[in-house]
């Protein structure tokens, strides 16, 4: 189906009101009334968030951020559609780049989240869908990458305190950055040394064996999985 004709879909009353009711109903948006998960990883450069409605971009627009980065990619949905039509009527940049939950992130993810830092204009706001694991994952990249934050100080962005549950299989994403900075202790180098990082991810990093040793607990399966139903 082409962006237009999935937009089409939407697009009428009756197509309106389906939209609401996926974000709001389908995409648990009523629960995320009841807790904002946003917040500021950079000051006056970036917060982090959850999959916001139009009324939440109208207040970020009035907290003055410029580009949205929605991590969950360009797959058609009626939170999609809302979020399009609210960024274009709002003059916000909305830019896509699809993250993932449950993998060692992918070289080409990692390459692509740096170019993003360095072309977007601040401040911005990344969301995914529940502001725990994809958005701490762009949290902790960007903070290490763009902001020279040492990779541990910058995993802070993983965690509970967002809702990330490193002990379910969203912990693959730790596990990942984990191995790097084991490589990086056992050869002296420093955590913030980016050059070092990117040479080791087009080298001897493996995000394919990283998933397939890596165990969660039991309960934090079911933490991520059944409860929190992370996406």
């Amino acid at each position: 189906m082409t962006a237009a004709a999935w937009t089409a879909e939407y697009a009428g009353a009756n197509g309106r009101r389906r939209a609401w009711r996926e974000l709001m109903l389908g995409d648990h948006g009523v629960l995320r009334k009841l807790y904002d998960n946003s917040h500021e990883v950079a000051p006056g450069k970036l917060w982090r968030s959850y999959q916001p409605s139009p009324s939440d971009l109208e207040r970020w627009k009035a907290r003055g951020v410029r580009t949205v980065v929605n991590l969950r990619g360009d797959k058609p949905s009626g939170y999609l559609f809302l979020e399009q039509e609210a960024c274009a009527r709002l003059g916000l940049d909305l830019v896509a780049l699809r993250a993932w939950s449950r993998e060692a992130p992918p070289r080409e993810f990692i390459h692509a989240a740096r170019d993003l830092f360095n072309r977007i204009e601040y401040p911005a706001l990344i969301h995914c869908k529940s502001g725990a694991d994809r958005a701490g994952l762009m949290a902790t990249l960007f903070l290490f990458l763009h902001e020279g934050r040492p990779l541990d100080k910058a995993m802070e962005q993983l965690s509970f305190r967002y809702g990330h549950v490193r002990q379910g299989k969203t912990g693959v994403i730790d596990a990942a950055f984990d191995a790097y900075m084991a490589h990086a202790r056992g050869r002296g180098v420093a955590l913030d040394d980016v050059d070092a990082f990117f040479d080791w991810v087009d080298g001897a990093y493996d995000p394919a064996r990283i998933k397939q040793q890596f165990r969660g607990t039991l309960w934090g399966r079911i933490v991520s999985d059944l409860v929190l139903r992370r996406e």
